[in-house]
C-alpha cells in the first residue's frame, strides 16, 4: 500500500478520516485485483467533488469579476475545470504516484492517465470537502487551481484551439486554416483519425483523436505551439 502520509506532508493537509484519502485514490480497476481493499472506488467522491469544484470556480469568479457577462465567466470556468488542466494540477500535486490502479491500467499513459488524474483530482477535492469543510476546499482550489486564472485570460485559452488559431492566422498572415484527414483507421466503433491543418498547401501540424473534431483540435492546438502564437 501506498504511504499516503507522504502525500499530506507534501500538501500540508492531514486527513481525519484516512479512509477517504485512500478511497479518493482508488480506481475501479484496482478492486478488481484487491478485494481485500476495506474502501471503495473513487467514482462517488468524484461525483461529489466535480459540484464542490464548479461552486467554488463559479463564486470566485461571480465575486472577483461583477463586470463580467455570464458567457465570458462561462468560458474561464471551462478553461479551469477541464480535464486537461485538472490532471495536469494532479501531476504538479504529485497525484500520479499515488493513484491505486490494476496492473493493466498502470501501464496506459496519454489520454487515458489524463482522464483518471482529472477524476482522482475531483475525488480528493470531494474527500477533502467531507473531511474538513468547504472552506478548506476553497483555499486548495484557490491555491493549486485558481491560479492559473490570470494566464488563461492573458492568453486567451478559454477560446477553443480552433478558435484561437484562425483569429491569429488572419491576423497575423491574412489567411484562414483549413483541416483535411490524413488517415482513419480502426473498426467502426473504435475509429481514430489523424488530422492535418493547412496554411494553404502547407502542412502546418497534425493531430490524432477518437473523432474529426477532437484530431482537429488537437492538430489547432500543435499548430499554435509551432508557431509560437
Amino acid at each position: 500500500m501506498k504511504d499516503f502520509s507522504k502525500l499530506e506532508k507534501d500538501l500540508e493537509i492531514f486527513f481525519k478520516n484516512k479512509g477517504l484519502l485512500k478511497e479518493a485514490f482508488c480506481h475501479r480497476s484496482y478492486l478488481n485485483e484487491h478485494p481485500e481493499f476495506p474502501y471503495s472506488h473513487n467514482e462517488r467522491l468524484e461525483f461529489l467533488g466535480d459540484a464542490v469544484l464548479e461552486l467554488v470556480v463559479t463564486e470566485y469568479l461571480f465575486k472577483k469579476y461583477p463586470q463580467k457577462t455570464e458567457g465570458e465567466l462561462t468560458a474561464w470556468r471551462a478553461a479551469l475545470v477541464n480535464a486537461k488542466r485538472l490532471s495536469q494540477v494532479a501531476r504538479e500535486l504529485g497525484f500520479n504516484d499515488f493513484l491505486l490502479l490494476s496492473k493493466g491500467e498502470e501501464k496506459e499513459v496519454g489520454k487515458a492517465r489524463m482522464y483518471i488524474l482529472a477524476n482522482t483530482f475531483e475525488a480528493f477535492v470531494g474527500a477533502l470537502y467531507l473531511d474538513q469543510g468547504y472552506q478548506i476546499c476553497q483555499k486548495f482550489i484557490e491555491k493549486n487551481l485558481i491560479k492559473y486564472l490570470p494566464e488563461i485570460i492573458e492568453k486567451q485559452l478559454f477560446k477553443d484551439p480552433k478558435t484561437r488559431l484562425q483569429e491569429e492566422a488572419q491576423e497575423r498572415l491574412k489567411i484562414t486554416p483549413t483541416y483535411k484527414v490524413l488517415e482513419e483507421f480502426g473498426p467502426d466503433h473504435a475509429k481514430h483519425f489523424v488530422v492535418g491543418v493547412f496554411f494553404g498547401k502547407n502542412l502546418i501540424a497534425r493531430g490524432e483523436g477518437s473523432s474529426k473534431q477532437e484530431a482537429e483540435e488537437e492538430a489547432a492546438q500543435n499548430a499554435l505551439k509551432e508557431k509560437n502564437w
